[in-house]
């Protein structure tokens, strides 16, 4: 009974990081024109901290992960959120375009660590059976920031001034380094092989084609997501106040989807699940594009967005984790990389027709573009997998 409350509580440490997370990453969006005014560039080059945030997490998982294999996890999470917390807080001081471009960069680089290596210790952490439950209360905290964090950041930086959302960043790193210090029990050392490109792990094509389906999927997204305050203004003319309640009814979704997301898992198979997410994302997308003429409806859609993005958090997490067997950390921080490949893809691809003269609710079509193509790739893995299942039943059935 000790050990269970001792593990809730390194849970529960764990979504406090994932709340911190989810704040810098998607508090940007909601004020997106503010940032823009204040450093004098356009909206689609604002979007370039987004997409210069998600290159430091693609840079950072593989290279801050593979420190994991010397330092025990509980120190690593440690050493990871310090970092995350110095230069979010830094962030609020930049002067410049240039200085946020780098400090973006370097606040995204303990991100997809935090994240993947977060994600096995939840596992580890589960009770038998529950592993999908675990990880999907550690993603709790990235949808609980965007019930309740991005908002509240949103309506600071609208209403006083946009450094304010980060130094709240700043401020919730903090809680994260204590709460992981007295609650984050001492875990051995999981990866002790030395990562080579010529590990079999490194070499599974499926890990590859998962990696992919993220990158592709999610972009999908990250389209419509990081354009949404500008989306709202142009086409039902909510004001900069009126997008933090948008910013609510997206955070609601994503809490609910997160664990619907977990639910699909243990129905279906996990990359079953990403599929029919994908499908269903990319059909709301289209209708999102057309359907937007009044308050209550933008509403409507944005929850329900966002409750399908969320869908898939969980799922694709552990088909990565299942599929790099040896190298779970690594893969499952590279699955945050690839989510943010995605965040930097989507971000830019939706902002080109924008950035051609097109309204912005060309984002929309984009992002459902990337989830359809994220879903091709699903059913492309599911289809290899029945063909390679088929062979193996074929020659167990002539050997006999």
């Amino acid at each position: 009974m000790k050990n269970e409350i001792s593990n809730k509580k390194a849970l529960f440490a764990l979504a406090i990081g994932g709340f911190g997370i989810g704040l810098t990453e998607f508090v940007i969006m909601g004020i997106l024109p503010n940032v823009a005014n204040a450093l004098n560039i356009t909206i689609p080059e604002a979007g370039h901290f987004i997409a210069t945030y998600a290159l430091g997490v693609v840079v950072g998982a593989p290279l801050l992960t593979s420190l994991s294999r010397k330092i025990e996890p509980h120190r690593m999470l440690l050493l990871l959120m310090l970092w995350f917390t110095v230069f979010n807080t830094l962030s609020a001081f930049s002067p410049s375009y240039k200085m946020m471009l780098m400090m973006r960069f370097l606040s995204g680089l303990p991100h997809g660590a935090f994240f993947g290596i977060g994600a096995v210790v939840a596992g580890k952490l589960a009770r038998q059976g529950k592993s999908a439950q675990a990880i999907a209360i550690m993603f709790t905290g990235l949808t609980v920031a965007n019930v309740i964090g991005v908002p509240i950041g949103t309506y600071l930086g609208n209403q006083y001034h946009w450094s304010a959302s980060f130094i709240m960043v700043g401020v919730v790193g903090l809680i994260t380094l204590v709460s992981i210090y007295y609650w984050m029990p001492q875990l051995n050392k999981t990866e002790k092989k030395t990562i080579t490109p010529d590990h079999k792990g490194l070499k599974n094509l499926e890990l590859w084609a998962l990696i992919a389906l993220t990158t592709v999927g999610t972009g999908g997204f990250f389209a419509w997501y990081s354009y949404i305050a500008p989306l709202l203004k142009e086409t039902v003319s909510l004001s900069s106040n009126a997008i933090s309640y948008a910013m609510i009814m997206a955070g609601l979704g994503m809490f609910f989807g997160n664990f619907i997301g977990a639910k699909l898992a243990e129905i279906f198979s996990p990359l079953r699940a990403v599929a029919i997410s994908l499908v269903a994302m990319s059909t709301v997308l289209i209708l999102n594009s057309f359907l937007l003429t009044n308050t209550i409806i933008a509403l409507g859609f944005t929850f329900l967005v966002g409750m399908i993005a969320f869908t898939i958090s969980t799922p694709i997490q552990m088909a990565i984790i299942n599929s790099a067997k040896g190298l779970e950390m690594l893969g499952s921080s590279m699955n945050q990389s690839a989510f943010n490949m995605g965040n930097a893809l989507g971000a830019y691809l939706a902002g080109l027709p924008i950035a051609f003269g097109y309204s912005v609710s060309s984002s929309s079509l984009v992002g459902a573009a990337l989830a359809f193509l994220g879903a091709i790739v699903a059913l492309s893995i599911l289809f290899y997998r029945m063909r390679k299942i088929k062979k193996i039943e074929k020659l167990a059935y002539h050997s006999c």
